[in-house]
This record gives C-alpha cells, structure tokens and sequence, in this order.
C-alpha cells in the first residue's frame, strides 16, 4: 500500500487587492513571510527539511528561481535546495503534487511547498525600439556617439509593452476563454450572476465568523509596517444581485455575458504548507491536518482552458476508484463564474462525458452546497502562483471543521490544463 501524504500544516497571508494593501511587498517576501511563520507554528527543526518547492507564475526579474530567494528570506537554511514550478494557474497546486512525487520515489521525507504571487508587481516592458536604444547608449563610449543617439531618441519609445494575461497559443485572453465556455454550455449572464453573489455571500459570511484565521497570518503592511492586516480584502459584504446585473461586459463588449463581477479578482498572496511521509509526521510527533491521497493533471485546447477541471477530476476519479459523489466538499478555483459553471455542466452531461471523456456517462453532479462553501475566488482573489495551494489548505481546514473526510481541489489552467487533487482528513 502506498503511504499517504501528510500535510502537517498550512498557513497564508491574507489575499488583498493588486496595487492596494500589498502593493509595497514583493511577491518573495510575501512568500518568505509565510515560510517564516509556518517554521514557527510547526516548531519544525528547518534543518530536516529535504527541499523547498514553490509555484510562481510572474516571475520578478530581480528574483529568479524565486523559491530560492524566499526560502533564505524565510529562515530555510542554504544547504536546503529551493525548485520553482510554473504550471500557470496551477503552479501552487503543482508544488504540492512535485513534493507528494518526491516522498513517494523516496528522495526525501520532508518538504516546504507553496505559491506565491504579486499581482501588483507585474514586470511592465519596453518596446523594442526603446530597448536597442539603450543598449546602443550603454555601449557608446564618446561623448560625441552619446550625444548622436540621443537626437535618435523618439518619445514613441517611451509607449510601455503592457501585461496582458492573455494565451500566446490562440491569442485570446483569459476572459475571452471564459466567454467560448459560456456559449458552448449556454451559461446564461443570470446564472453567472448568481453564482458570483453566492461566492461573494459566502466569503463574507466566513470572513465574519473568523473561518479564516486559523489560516491566515496577520501581516504588517509596508513600507510603515504600523498596521496589521488580518484578513481578506475582496469579499464584497454589501454585494447586491442588482449590482452585478448592471455591470458590463468585460471581454466581448457587444454579445458576451462575462463581467468583472463574475471573473476573480487580481490579487498578491502567498501560501505555504509543510508535507511529509506519514510514517514521518508520526515520528515527530505530529497530527497532520489532512493527507494528500492522490492527483492528476490533463491537457484540453487551450480556448477551452476552463474546462481542465473536468478532465482532471475524471482522471482522478478513476485513479482512486471513487465516484464524484463521494467527495464531502469541492472547491473548483473560480477563474470566472461561467468557466465553473460550465465544468460542473460538462461533468453532469452523458453527451458530453461519452465524447469527451471516454466514459459510459456523466461522471456527476456537483451539489451546490458541496462547492466552493466559503466562496471562492471571484470574491477571495486569484494571486496566480498561490492559489493551487490555498485550494488545499482552505479544503482540508473545512473538512475537519465539519468533521468530514474527503475532498476534492481543482482548478483550471491557462494554456490549456486542468490539475485536482483528492485530499482526506481524519
């Protein structure tokens, strides 16, 4: 039998807004804050950790293989190696799965995994012509060859490369991906709405009964660092239908039904969770908050990226042997209303989990109140590199607080992936 995967423990900052409360802290503090803190939750010696992994999609340029850089910051010591993963959207949920793999082929017993993103920090780039320029002034060396490029110069090469997070492989962002998901599967501009108040309603709700501080790390806010930030800064709590209802299309201004209110928000966060052998985690004396049983990831056409939860979760399913309905609670990361709601029709569909799927029927239904039941994403926010990981923390502190046993975590994958995760909680 094959030794589960215990996850010890998890802790996060709190997710806050891009260019708000965070927008002073980079996306390697945020992570190395959250290393720092869980190293002192857990009483964790950081010399028996085997390796640090961590997922991260907007690489900083002045923190390359920023795992490295946030393990030191945060008190890892430097013979321990740090590894980088970048799966997208995925890439925290992708840090857990490379540790779990790791344990298993037995390269080691004891790992620190994560995400972290700053959304705020977002690298803005030069056009070409204003790059060639500078490079042909660093390299003058005369006064006279300086002064020639500097008549060359255009204001035109000021006008910035700006970030668009958008596929290369079909040129569509990802809100135009969520509209393609949204015609295909006839997810109204209504049931969006709906869902998106029901994320924002749940969140809030949580947020006032303090089911997230036993996860989330009161953070100082620079550059003052004379307050604290304790909780999320998304959830809407005076959220109204109405509201939602008036707001516009964001990515097909004439015929689509996606709006802000119903993609995620643009978020800095990071996460991080210490995993270990089970038979480890014993001999420490530890009581791990959940095990990791098992994973799987798959590949759809990258216009229809949101649909990789539903051929992940097939995958997974059939790997474990369980059925849909098995899993206690589903947290589906919520890239866009439209993009869940169109994975949970795809699973409950026979036409379509026969062509799609291989399979002799639908693989289920995914009842309202197992999903997302502390809201999810549209109103949580979406910090790219950290949210795989959050999934997992969020899903196993629930099922233990409402004493059930097994969850599910998936999410979709710019690019065109799915990735889930099967979790269970004594």
């Amino acid at each position: 039998m094959i030794e589960r995967i215990a996850i010890v423990d998890g802790v996060r900052t709190p997710f806050c807004k891009a260019n708000g409360t965070f927008k002073d802290i980079e996306a390697d503090d945020l992570g190395a804050f959250v290393v720092k803190e869980l190293l002192a939750r857990t009483g964790l010696d950081p010399n028996l950790i085997d390796e640090l992994i961590f997922g991260n999609v907007i690489q900083p340029p002045h923190a390359t293989n920023i795992a490295r850089v946030l393990a030191v910051k945060g008190g890892v010591p430097d013979h321990v190696p740090a590894l980088t993963v970048n799966r997208n959207c995925a890439s925290g949920m992708e840090a857990i799965i490379n540790a779990s793999n790791k344990i298993r082929n037995g390269d080691g017993e004891i790992y620190i995994v994560g995400g972290t993103e700053s959304m705020t920090n977002f690298p803005i780039l030069f056009r070409k012509g204003m790059r060639e320029w500078l490079i042909q002034l660093s390299k003058a060396k005369t006064l006279g060859s300086k002064l020639g490029l500097l008549t060359s110069f255009r204001p035109s090469f000021l006008a910035p490369e700006m970030p668009k997070i958008a596929d290369p492989l079909v040129g569509l962002t990802m809100g135009q991906t969520a509209e393609v998901l949204s015609r295909e599967f006839q997810v109204t501009r209504k049931e969006q709405d709906e869902f998106a108040l029901a994320s924002q309603e749940r969140a809030s709700k949580a947020r006032s009964e303090g089911r997230f501080r036993e996860e989330i790390i009161p953070m100082p806010i620079a550059p003052e660092f004379e307050k604290i930030q304790q909780d999320d800064d998304g959830p809407r709590d005076n959220q109204t239908f109405e509201d939602l209802a008036k707001l516009r299309p964001a990515f097909d201004k004439l015929t689509g039904t996606v709006t802000p209110g119903t993609s995620s928000q643009l978020t800095d966060g990071a996460v991080a969770l210490l995993l270990m052998k089970e038979s480890k985690a014993k001999e420490l004396g530890y009581t791990p908050i959940g095990y990791i049983l098992n994973d799987a990831v798959a590949g759809v056409e990258p216009e229809r990226m949101g649909l990789g939860p539903a051929f992940a979760t097939s995958k997974l399913i059939r790997k474990i042997h369980r059925d849909l309905s098995d899993f206690d609670l589903i947290e589906i990361n919520e890239a866009f209303a439209a993009q869940v709601l169109s994975v949970v029709k795809a699973l409950s569909s026979d036409e379509f989990c026969k062509k799609e799927l291989g399979r002799d029927g639908a693989v289920g239904k995914i009842e309202h109140d197992k999903l997302n039941v502390n809201g999810g994403a549209i109103a949580l926010g979406h910090p790219l590199g950290a949210s795989g990981a959050r999934l997992v923390l969020t899903l196993v502190k629930e099922l233990k607080h409402r004493d059930k046993k097994l969850g599910l975590a998936t999410l979709c994958v710019g690019g065109g992936q799915g990735q889930a995760v099967a979790v269970e909680v004594e």
